[in-house]
């Protein structure tokens, strides 16, 4: 059962985590509502938010991918049934 969630995702540097990141983005583009992201502009890292509309095991395929990045770290919430 698909349910209405978020991801945030906080990347320390942009430059070597990038590619990883936007590849395990586009390969779960399908659960991708909305996204927004945002650089900082004192330092080398970003802040990437979703809106997703997937499933528990979708959610944790996504963001286990994602933590699974070196100096990414990522939390989510999903509504409740």
């Amino acid at each position: 059962m698909k349910r209405l969630g978020f991801v945030g995702i906080v990347v320390q540097d942009r430059k070597a985590s990038h590619g990883k990141v936007n590849e395990v983005l586009s390969d779960h583009g399908d659960l991708i509502v909305a996204r927004l992201g945002l650089a900082d502009v004192r330092g080398k890292g970003s802040v990437i938010t979703l809106v997703v509309d997937a499933s528990t095991d979708e959610m944790g395929d996504l963001t286990g991918k994602l933590g699974a990045i070196k100096g990414v770290a990522v939390k989510s919430a999903v509504a409740k049934k």
